[in-house]
């Protein structure tokens, strides 16, 4: 109990002396937390949207017009059979007009009640694991290569483009998000190391006296601990405030779930026992 209240005391002694260090540890501890939490709730919010996009992704595959009607039960089977697909619907050529009709808001196709110039199609929903261009491309193929399959047309050029966009950003996001954490931990080391300063003289005096270099260092460690642990909380209470006042009528902010909220806390408070150690190891030498 006698080591447990010195390390407390020595602690608030720390905290008191150095009290404008430590204010500016926090707050500077606190912003970049932010700015990482800022950006993990913008990757979840993009990955969100980003799929919400590609469930609207669908494979038309058009049928030959010399196909008769009575094999289209028999080419849905098929087609059902293929890995990934997850539902396929048969446009008649009267769907197709009724289709048409209803975006352009007029029927175009007066006078071709005898012949209606609109293909047969198949359309193709997929399930999420298969909406990747690579997945697709195999799909088209196998379509393709199926008989009465005259064309097969999909959003290939944008499923690339969407890939590619967001491979830059998760990259870029990741660079930044590493840059970050380091940045976190050395302004906290440099802040532990200035504190330090203050101490090293009742610091060496205690080192001569037979005080063990863990007991010396445990202070300076749950300080570190303190200061990153309540910054990384600080910046999710912040990040939760602006959520309610702010609101986005386009799409849904996606923050993280609260287990790793809370591991991402408990990390960063490791990490603070990291910057501590760093900021005392020259004084334990």
């Amino acid at each position: 109990m006698t080591r447990i209240a010195h390390l407390l005391r020595e602690l608030g002694r720390s905290l008191y002396r150095n009290f404008g260090t430590a204010l500016s540890s926090f707050l500077s501890l606190a912003l970049l937390l932010l700015l990482f939490d800022v950006y993990w709730a913008a990757a979840k919010t993009s990955d969100r949207f980003y799929a919400e996009l590609l469930s609207g992704m669908r494979m038309e595959a058009f049928v030959d017009e010399a196909v008769p009607d009575s094999t289209i039960p028999l080419m849905k089977n098929d087609i059902d059979l293929i890995d990934g697909v997850l539902f396929s619907g048969y446009v008649s050529k009267e769907s197709a007009r009724e289709e048409l009709s209803r975006l352009v808001g007029s029927d175009l196709l007066v006078g071709y009640d005898s012949l209606n110039p609109l293909p047969r199609s198949f359309v193709l929903s997929f399930s999420s694991d298969y909406l990747t261009s690579a997945k697709l491309a195999e799909v088209e193929k196998k379509l393709a290569a199926m008989p009465g399959i005259a064309n097969v047309y999909y959003s290939s050029r944008w499923l690339n483009k969407a890939e590619t966009t967001r491979a830059i950003v998760l990259n870029i996001g990741l660079v930044l998000g590493a840059l970050i954490l380091l940045s976190a931990l050395i302004s906290s080391t440099n802040n532990i190391r200035l504190m330090t300063r203050t101490r090293a003289v009742g610091f060496l005096q205690m080192r001569l006296s037979g005080a063990g270099r863990l007991f010396l260092a445990l202070p300076f460690l749950l300080e570190g601990l303190l200061i990153s642990g309540l910054s990384a909380v600080a910046g999710w209470l912040l990040l939760f405030y602006m959520r309610g006042k702010i609101a986005f009528t386009q799409f849904e902010v996606v923050f993280p779930m609260t287990d790793e909220i809370v591991i991402f806390c408990a990390a960063a408070a490791g990490l603070g026992v990291i910057s501590g150690y760093l900021g005392i190891r020259k004084l334990l030498r």
